[in-house]
């Protein structure tokens, strides 16, 4: 394979019989050793000969505002385009193809799915539309998602392409060891975001479905900058680690613990929750390390904190902690968060304070959004209401068990 712009070819036309193959086969031939900087060019071809033009590749920023444009060759240069209000950011945020119909055709606006997750958005104009045209698009996009996926992982193009305000050296650690930032599959949704997005520090979350169980951790390192992302780095990585070798919550408890004392003392701390969710029978349980009680949200309403028995943070050598646990209902919701979302005060020194918080719960979920958007929306709203201000870390994370 050599790594020369995709070659012109013939446009066999999207009706023809073998169209399927002529449209994406050089695209599926040529991704296993394609460099990342031919991404731009094969798409654009592809787009070609499906008869399209003016392809944009738009991906969500760290901070969740805005669709910005990966740069390339064939690629159509841009603005960023702001998620709220937009039909790209239609797209993205409900997971559906937007037409938009005009004089010379019609725009389209195409989610690119990674399982659960969304990458991003491709744009481009079509002559007209037909049903075989849209599943052919699916069928394109869902390609191009994975590709993108599997080369951000040996390029730093996507990177900056989503990088649009200086990042400290704490937040480009901390993104390093995050999952997707959401996953739905048909049983549970998970969706988290971080604040502030380029100069977080010392909250992080992680999680993974095995089999058909959900697991789930947020942290919160004690300081800021270098110190507190170290920390964090630490904490996830033992908590990767216990997971891993199939231990309970008190025993992932404990192996954190140890963890955090022996590498940083005495003195340093990580408040933590982890969780484990049987995703067939709804069974919850939790354990959680000194932050705030997660708040259970059904039928659109907050309608309780999950209280637990107190637990010392994981550096503090805390005992054996109780388990908690709760049988959920099918529509369930349960919302994590870190104290920095409810402890900011306003410019009068009053603190924010978790009333404030769930009367936002509630009333961001009277829209009745998907999980991924809810989360979003929370977050960007409660930091307006906070007004703009974020000096601690304050992060969001959500369970749906559907």
């Amino acid at each position: 394979m050599s790594g020369d712009q995709p070659s012109a070819t013939p446009e066999p036309g999207r009706t023809h019989g073998t169209g399927e193959h002529h449209l994406w086969g050089p695209l599926l031939d040529r991704t296993q050793e394609l460099p990342p900087q031919m991404i731009a060019p094969l798409v654009a071809d592809a787009v070609r000969r499906f008869g399209g033009r003016d392809p944009v590749l738009l991906l969500q920023d760290y901070g969740q505002l805005v669709l910005a444009p990966l740069h390339g060759r064939g690629l159509t240069a841009g603005e960023p385009v702001p998620i709220d209000a937009s039909p790209a950011g239609e797209a993205f945020l409900r997971g559906v193809p937007v037409e938009e119909p005009q004089e010379d055709g019609v725009r389209m606006y195409l989610p690119l799915p990674d399982g659960g997750d969304q990458v991003g958005v491709l744009a481009l104009t079509l002559d007209a539309v037909d049903e075989d045209d849209r599943r052919l698009l699916r069928v394109f996009c869902a390609l191009v998602a994975d590709l993108l996926v599997t080369k951000n992982a040996f390029t730093d193009r996507i990177f900056q392409a989503r990088r649009l305000q200086p990042m400290s050296v704490a937040a480009e650690i901390q993104w390093s060891l995050l999952p997707p930032l959401s996953m739905t599959v048909p049983l549970v949704a998970v969706a988290g975001i971080l604040e502030p997005a380029y100069h977080v520090a010392g909250d992080s979350f992680d999680y993974a479905l095995n089999d058909d169980l959900l697991h789930v951790a947020t942290i919160d390192a004690m300081g800021h900058g270098l110190d507190a992302a170290t920390m964090a780095t630490v904490a996830i990585g033992a908590y990767r680690h216990a997971r891993r070798a199939d231990i309970g919550l008190a025993e992932i408890y404990a192996f954190m613990d140890r963890a955090i004392a022996e590498q940083f003392g005495p003195d340093h701390f990580v408040t933590a929750q982890m969780m484990r969710l049987d995703t067939v029978t709804g069974h919850l349980q939790w354990v959680n390390a000194g932050h705030p009680a997660p708040l259970l949200i059904r039928g659109r309403l907050v309608v309780e904190r999950l209280e637990s028995a107190p637990t010392l943070p994981v550096g503090f050598g805390g005992e054996q902690p109780v388990i908690s646990e709760r049988r959920l209902r099918h529509g369930d919701r349960v919302l994590c968060f870190t104290d920095g979302l409810v402890e900011e005060r306003a410019p009068g020194g009053e603190q924010f304070g978790e009333h404030q918080l769930i009367d936002w719960v509630n009333r961001v979920e009277r829209s009745d959004t998907g999980l991924r958007t809810m989360v979003r929306m929370l977050s960007h709203v409660l930091k307006e209401e906070r007004g703009g201000r974020t000096s601690d870390d304050a992060t969001l994370f959500a369970i749906e068990w559907r």
